[in-house]
């Protein structure tokens, strides 16, 4: 495969450690957007969120999104990453789109058992306020998930099945 591979799904869908397995099984680099930010900014994403707001942020993010065009690589893109300016539109242009589809109820039990601290979207989100912040934000952001090439129910896929479908894609397209 000559394009990137560019997991997108709400947080906590499973693109970091799919990633990192998907890139290895393909024998390719893996690369987390929101861990090349915080190498080039310096400070964690939540310090930077609060210091320059989310709109420098995404800014930032989608720049770095482009930086990846033509790597043989798999990318873990930012749960927001394809939601905004032509981002999405772009990673259909210049790569293979994944979608990790769960249900908000399944996102919520990951999520319930992350750092939710490592999350600015989630500050102060617990329990029932948190299932309905994912709701509403899933919500928002399935219209741009959805246009992805390959959409993966996140519970009831293996590796080997992701990644027939990726190499099925690539030989069709």
């Amino acid at each position: 495969m000559d394009k990137p591979i560019f997991l997108i799904g709400f947080m906590g869908s499973g693109k970091t450690t799919l990633g990192k397995k998907l890139a290895n099984h393909l024998s390719m680099q893996f690369i987390d957007l929101d861990h090349l930010i915080v190498e080039r900014i310096g400070m964690s994403i939540p310090e930077y969120f609060t210091a320059y707001g989310e709109q420098n942020f995404r800014e930032l993010e989608s720049q770095m999104l482009k930086e990846q065009q033509g790597k043989r690589a798999v990318v873990s893109t930012g749960g927001g990453s394809p939601c905004f300016f032509d981002n999405m539109q772009w990673i259909l242009e210049n790569g293979i789109a994944v979608y990790l589809y769960l249900t908000p109820k399944a996102l919520y039990n990951r999520l319930q058992q992350s750092n939710i601290a490592s999350r600015p979207a989630l500050q102060g989100l617990r329990d029932e306020a948190l299932l309905q912040f994912i709701e509403e934000k899933l919500g928002e952001r399935e219209f741009f998930y959805k246009q992805a090439h390959i959409q993966i129910d996140q519970l009831n896929s293996s590796l080997d099945t992701i990644c027939q479908s990726i190499e099925t894609y690539a030989e069709n397209k």
